[in-house]
């Protein structure tokens, strides 16, 4: 029996759910230690799940696969002493032909095992390689990758850090080849350069951080003998976008003079991207990325409004600042504002100027996924990843036209620029009474409720309008948090990564944790937030009206609440929980072409490793879980893709453990010891060449 972590908050100088302190230092600036940004009296999602009244069954009986005891039918890559990437075996266990998986289709693979191994651990039959590591050259004239030799030249022509969000563009006409997209997140200088003086960074340690950041394209093609997907350099498709790339600002906040800097008096040109989490792939074969924790970069604030962005007053972690002004709120105010976006590249023109959308809003954008309504308007939806904040949907108002000529592609690039921009609101019935802050299911079964999209701003060929009393169009784009704040939309538990089925139009949030949930003076559980130091997190269910994504209402329920099967306070739909493997901390969702809903976790509160898990969403089997993979020590899983013979992920921030550093490596994957640990994208597929799960 597995021994059950407390739900208890997370006490003072600790971390929430299984981040290390270098992690939160990195990686978003240690919000989680500052203040609440939204200091708002809008309802708690929490209180609104408490109100709500539920209308589905309750558990369901259905069979499934046990999960299966550490070793038994997992293989971890690498062992022990060398944390390589090498093939997971193929043939069962030695005792004749393997018993097949069962489970809904597309997820009949024996889970792997929670573990804490130094490896990316994949199902038995499956094997694996890595496609591309940091710091591998991507463009012509780039050298190879040498971490003792580093230079801001050398990284802006190779594969970038702490790769995020993947996608996979077809190459029509060259055959077995497919265009890799991914995001670099953020740098971890202390793994990155040895003897790293937090106190004193060099121009040259910065500059490299620069071009670390932002955005790869590079092709990829697959060996068709051993299944192995590889990079393919100096492609002329490859790209690398840093930050100090120049970006085109477009929408209702375009030339505004909250966007007009010293170097910019247009308003209408901004130098890179920062810090892109997850992102989205268009019908119109672009791709978006989230700028998530853009407020760690800027220093010296003493702004309202950069406070409800979660802007220091003081230094930054980094140091940017030091080596350019427009890192210093005091010197620079407006150059924050440039930041916080939906960023549009397109990926098939190395030569574009990538898009900043202000029309969908400023804030932490963990994701932009994608929808068309039936008459081809696009619908993105996007998360704001910070503790008591919103989720919002933009509905575009103009229609995508098909064809690849460069008009047509020019049309469908401005339709993030005309629309509405919308917030979330929850409201709930049920007897408040029936949420008492354990996870106990009410008397219907299920947490659920309903919710209406409040409108923010719509701009058309014609200008812009706001629909926020005391915010003009300009206001509500830039500061699209305060303007949630007044219409009084839903406090969520950080809103991450939100994907909509291609099956059945359904909507899934990952939420992925809020350890202050009714801890001290906070907001107790309610029913969309059910329990009380929630350090596991949940996945909310949302169905449009009518299953239009244009609609202004909407359904939702609790898909999943996460944490140990063994903890009464967990939900999986419904299916048995002896039947389905644990998972914390919910972040990145994506789907396959069974409609089985995939999930990435980040920071694991159940004391093992990371991982990627895919759960059934509908049929007998729906809410049966089980864990696919598992990542390296300190690594986070992202990306994901699924394809059908072909899972991707991105193994970000490997060895970001607590004291870590290049003189004292926590990991040393993917290349083994005496080695530097580097973040990469990793493939796995089965060994007999067949589907993914089936």
């Amino acid at each position: 029996m597995r021994k059950l972590l407390p739900l208890i908050g997370t006490p003072s100088g600790s971390h929430p759910g299984g981040r290390s302190a270098m992690t939160c230092r990195f990686r978003c600036g240690d919000a989680c230690f500052h203040e609440v940004p939204n200091t708002s009296d809008n309802e708690y999602v929490g209180d609104v799940i408490a109100g709500a009244i539920g209308r589905r069954s309750m558990m369901r009986a259905a069979a499934a696969v046990t999960v299966v005891a550490a070793g038994a039918g997992a293989v971890t890559v690498g062992g022990t002493g060398s944390a390589q990437a090498a093939p997971a075996a193929g043939k069962g266990h030695g005792h004749g032909r393997p018993v097949k998986p069962t489970g809904a289709r597309g997820l009949r693979f024996t889970p792997v095992a929670p573990n804490k191994d130094d490896a990316v651990t994949v199902p038995d039959g499956y094997r694996q390689n890595v496609v591309i590591r940091w710091g591998e050259p991507i463009l012509r004239g780039a050298p190879a990758f040498d971490p003792e030799r580093q230079t801001a030249k050398a990284q802006a022509g190779q594969f970038g850090y702490n790769n995020d969000f993947l996608a996979l563009l077809p190459l029509p006409g060259e055959r077995g080849r497919q265009l890799l997209v991914a995001n670099h997140e953020y740098t971890d200088e202390v793994l990155m350069f040895r003897g790293y003086d937090a106190a004193n960074p060099t121009r040259e340690q910065v500059e490299i951080a620069w071009a670390a950041h932002g955005l790869s394209a590079v092709v990829v093609e697959e060996d068709r003998r051993t299944g192995a997907l590889t990079a393919v350099p100096r492609h002329h498709l490859n790209r690398r976008v840093t930050a100090t790339t120049a970006f085109r600002l477009t929408g209702p906040a375009a030339g505004s003079d909250l966007l007009k800097t010293s170097a910019d008096r247009t308003g209408r040109t901004v130098l890179g991207t920062l810090n892109n989490c997850s992102g989205g792939t268009t019908p119109w074969g672009t791709t978006l990325h989230g700028e998530e924790n853009f407020n760690q970069y800027f220093a010296n604030s003493s702004r309202a409004t950069d406070k409800r962005y979660g802007i220091g007053t003081g230094a930054t972690e980094r140091k940017w600042e030091r080596f350019d002004k427009r890192f210093d709120v005091a010197r620079e105010p407006n150059e924050v504002h440039r930041f916080g976006y939906v960023v549009e590249l397109d990926p098939y023109d190395p030569d574009s100027t990538p898009r900043k959308h202000t029309l969908l809003g400023r804030f932490k954008h963990e994701a932009a996924t994608v929808r068309l309504t039936p008459d081809g308007r696009p619908v993105v939806y996007t998360g704001d990843d910070e503790r008591f904040d919103y989720f919002y949907k933009f509905v575009g108002g103009k229609r995508m036209k098909k064809g690849s000529s460069r008009a047509v592609r020019e049309h469908n690039l401005s339709l993030l620029d005309e629309g509405t921009l919308y917030v979330a609101k929850l409201t709930g019935d049920s007897p408040a009474i029936e949420i008492d802050g354990t996870g106990k299911l009410p008397a219907d079964g299920e947490f659920d409720g309903s919710g209406v999209w409040i409108p923010l701003v719509t701009a058309d060929a014609d200008g812009a309008v706001s629909h926020v009393d005391g915010m003009s169009a300009e206001e509500v784009c830039v500061f699209t948090r305060l303007a949630g704040d007044k219409v009084g939309a839903t406090k969520m538990d950080r809103p991450e990564d939100i994907e909509p089925s291609p099956k059945t139009g359904k909507v899934y949030v990952a939420l992925t944790n809020n350890s202050n949930r009714g801890v001290g003076a906070n907001a107790k559980a309610d029913e969309a937030n059910p329990r009380n130091a929630n350090k596991h997190g949940h996945v909310l269910e949302l169905t449009e009206h009518r299953n239009r994504a244009d609609s202004l209402r909407f359904g939702w329920s609790l898909f999943l609440v996460a944490g140990d099967p063994e903890d009464p306070a967990t939900y999986f739909a419904g299916f048995p929980k002896e039947n389905v493997s644990p998972i914390s901390c919910p972040d990145n969702v994506a789907f396959d072409d069974h409609g089985n809903l995939w999930i990435s976790t980040d920071g694991n509160a159940l004391g093992t490793h990371d991982g990627l898990f895919g759960v059934a969403t509908a049929g007998e089997r729906r809410g049966e879980l089980k864990q696919f993979l598992t990542v390296p020590t300190g690594a986070e899983t992202c990306g994901p893709l699924v394809q059908d013979r072909r899972v991707l992920v991105a193994v970000q921030h490997p060895g970001e453990v607590d004291g870590a550093s290049v003189e004292k490596p926590a990991s040393t994957w993917p290349d083994g010891p005496g080695k530097i640990v580097r973040p990469a994208v990793v493939a796995v597929w089965r060994a007999d060449g067949s589907d993914i799960g089936v």
